[in-house]
């Protein structure tokens, strides 16, 4: 008897605010139009891919005060894309961010309920925190969230919004022969949530969907958002696309679980990925290459360090050596929108000049050193290869995959390295669930009744 293979999760990743897609490429589409989110989840689709996937930007990023010129803008709002994917795909999820920070239970949960019945069971819901004034900015005056209560706030959230969800069991609903509608029964949707961050009563007007409950998602890198992932998670983004680095994360993130009383495979570690494909090795490294530079120019590593230096660093050659001077720690951020990841400043940057010195890399170097995201190139058969042997050994659960052309670069990965996927027992040759949670192979979640769900302390 063959040994059974772990199947591969594949989400497919339409970027929009970062360096990664080349919209001034002269074969790229537009990236507001509703034919780019259709062909891209239909070909997802086509490709037996698990989900398609919406990040969300709440402000327009600055630099000294002034608007990217890099950045794509009038992105539409993510959930009202998704629900009109809905109506044009059959078996895809439609996963969107929405900022626990910024939002109130009651409207989250109302707005991801109805998507899973427009969508059949196919919704899921992205928890993102923001805790800088720049965005908050844009929601109240002055309002803000301090940074050391961004996960306190987001795990409130998700206990409200879980406590909406399942204030419907289907005791509460009737059909009406005649009419073929649902009647709720008395009672149904009463919630009372209190917490540090709520105080919220009342009756949730949308009934228990069809998956039970949207599927959560999650990103945290930092021991607190591991924690809290492990926690609440369905699914956790790793910023980890090589071993042995992902095989790490993803036994930390797992045990995790498992000390929260959860079974390790009630969370998948899905790492985002992009991949350059050639007829042969040779012609797939110098496209990679040419796909790179386009992405990295010298204006764009200038950017992603200046973040960092916190001070305008446009004097400095690109093909030059690292700045010579120190992160301004005092001087108001000068860039404005884009998530912080780095940690300490003046640490990140002895580290970089360690590592620049070390490797001899310009200042473009370095970035492209430090922020590649670990594409898999090669033929089809050789990029296949490498996501099974990275699923396979433990680096992962699956990939959100990313192309750098909007929205034709899926179509190359879906007709060339799907079926060599397939072929190996690794990819499914089609749907068999009929919900996002089947086919994640997610544990059915219990019915909750009234006495469970509908007086819940987040």
């Amino acid at each position: 008897m063959s040994e059974r293979r772990k199947q591969i999760i594949l989400g497919a990743y339409l970027g929009g605010v970062n360096h990664h897609t080349a919209w001034w490429h002269p074969d790229a589409g537009s990236q507001i139009d509703f034919s780019t989110f259709e062909h891209t989840a239909r070909t997802a689709e086509r490709g037996k891919f698990d989900f398609f996937f919406l990040a969300e930007g709440l402000a327009l990023r600055e630099r000294a005060g002034q608007v990217f010129d890099q950045d794509i803008v009038g992105r539409p709002d993510s959930l009202s894309v998704l629900a009109s994917l809905a109506a044009v795909t059959t078996h895809l999820g439609l996963a969107g961010t929405v900022n626990a920070t910024f939002n109130e239970p009651y409207e989250l949960a109302r707005r991801f309920a109805t998507l899973d019945h427009l969508s059949g069971g196919r919704a899921a819901w992205n928890v993102v925190t923001s805790f800088d004034a720049f965005t908050g900015a844009n929601f109240r005056r002055g309002g803000f969230l301090d940074r050391s209560q961004r996960y306190e706030r987001a795990e409130q959230m998700i206990d409200a919004v879980t406590a909406l969800w399942d204030s419907w069991d289907d005791a509460d609903l009737r059909a009406d022969a005649a009419a073929g509608d649902f009647l709720g029964r008395a009672g149904a949707g009463d919630f009372r949530v209190r917490s540090s961050q709520f105080d919220i009563t009342g009756r949730f007007t949308v009934p228990r969907s069809p998956q039970g409950r949207p599927v959560v998602l999650q990103a945290g890198v930092s021991p607190e958002g591991r924690d809290f992932a492990a926690r609440n998670s369905d699914a956790i983004f790793s910023p980890y696309g090589q071993l042995p680095e992902a095989a790490e994360f993803y036994r930390d993130v797992k045990a995790r679980a498992v000390r929260h009383g959860r079974h390790p495979d009630e969370v998948k570690i899905l790492p985002s990925a992009s991949f350059v494909l050639g007829d042969t090795e040779a012609e797939a490294q110098e496209r990679y290459r040419e796909v790179r530079d386009g992405q990295v120019t010298g204006q764009t590593a200038q950017i992603l360090l200046e973040q960092v230096w916190n001070r305008d660093l446009s004097g400095y050659d690109p093909d030059g050596p690292l700045p010579d001077v120190e992160p301004d720690l005092d001087a108001p951020p000068f860039i404005q929108g884009r998530a912080f990841v780095h940690g300490d400043r003046v640490a990140t940057v002895a580290r970089w000049r360690e590592i620049a010195e070390a490797k001899g890399l310009t200042l473009r170097g370095l970035v492209l050193d430090q922020f590649e995201r670990g594409p898999f190139v090669g033929t089809p058969a050789q990029v296949a290869q490498q996501i099974d042997d990275f699923v396979q050994g433990d680096g992962s659960d699956g990939l959100i995959l990313g192309s750098h052309l909007v929205p034709w670069g899926l179509d190359e990965f879906v007709d060339r390295v799907v079926p060599l996927l397939q072929e190996r027992g690794s990819l499914r040759a089609d749907y068999t669930g009929t919900t996002l949670r089947d086919n994640l192979g997610l544990p059915a979640l219990p019915r909750a009744s009234r006495s469970d769900g509908a007086a819940r302390s987040a």
